[in-house]
């Protein structure tokens, strides 16, 4: 059994539990399929009652560190992608991120992903992209529709480039960003047919697999959505109003 741990001296233990087992675990002296002790050897182990220890596998499991194949049975894992940029997306929303700071990334992360889309997605992952934007332009109007087909695009094209560095980092902020569209709509009536003009444009210089201009196109889009932002004027307002929106 390869964990270490010491008695810990300090308020919030079952914090300070999920933290050190997860440093180990991230830092690989504990292997994803490893089996974790029980909560009586951890309670022993660490110097607290078994409920402070229940407390912090609980947030390990929130956090996907750990997971139980059977009842009793509790074995190290990473989290999936998703995960992590769904802490990462809370924990901005928590900061109060703000439209300037996100879409000063986005304007980055969404043309390259474009352009890498354009080198390696596959025919079959274009077509896909295609029904994406139908079911686009048939829910215009549908304001959550809408929103839901617009991050799906985005992370769609992001997929096929596959590059899972870039996914990790553009994933939450691009969630915020477009997730802030709802505070957009009713100043901005008109956002509904230019995101479905440029996402078509998009989608055509992908499938011409040609990478300057789906770049051009993305960069264009993202720079059209900050023109809204600035109408309503939003520019330095949190994108996200309830961050709990994002704690499912």
């Amino acid at each position: 059994m390869s964990l270490h741990a010491e008695p810990l001296k300090v308020n919030y233990a079952y914090q300070q539990i999920a933290d050190r087992i997860q440093e180990q675990i991230l830092e690989g002296s504990l292997k994803p399929g490893e089996k974790l002790p029980g909560e009586m050897e951890l309670a022993q182990m660490f110097g607290v009652t078994r409920s402070t220890v229940r407390e912090g596998l609980r947030q390990l499991e929130q956090d996907g560190f750990v997971f139980r194949p059977s009842p009793r049975r509790l074995e190290v894992r990473l989290p999936a992608a998703d995960q992590l940029s769904s802490r990462a997306g809370r924990a901005m929303a928590l900061m109060k991120v703000t439209f300037r700071e996100l879409w000063q990334v986005t304007m980055e992360t969404e043309p390259l992903a474009a352009k890498l889309a354009v080198q390696r997605a596959t025919e079959a992952e274009i077509a896909e992209l295609q029904c994406i934007h139908d079911r686009l332009v048939a829910a215009k109007g549908d304001l959550d529709r809408t929103v839901q087909l617009d991050t799906q695009f985005h992370s769609a094209i992001a997929e096929y480039g596959k590059n899972r560095v870039l996914n990790l980092a553009r994933e939450p902020i691009a969630l915020l960003l477009f997730q802030g569209l709802t505070q957009i709509v009713q100043p901005v009536p008109q956002s509904y047919a230019r995101q479905i003009t440029a996402h078509g444009n998009i989608l055509n210089a992908i499938r011409d697999r040609d990478a300057d201009l789906a770049s051009f196109w993305a960069r264009k889009h993202i720079q059209d959505f900050w023109r809204g932002v600035c109408i309503a004027g939003l520019e330095d307002a949190p994108a996200i109003k309830n961050p709990k929106s994002l704690t499912t």
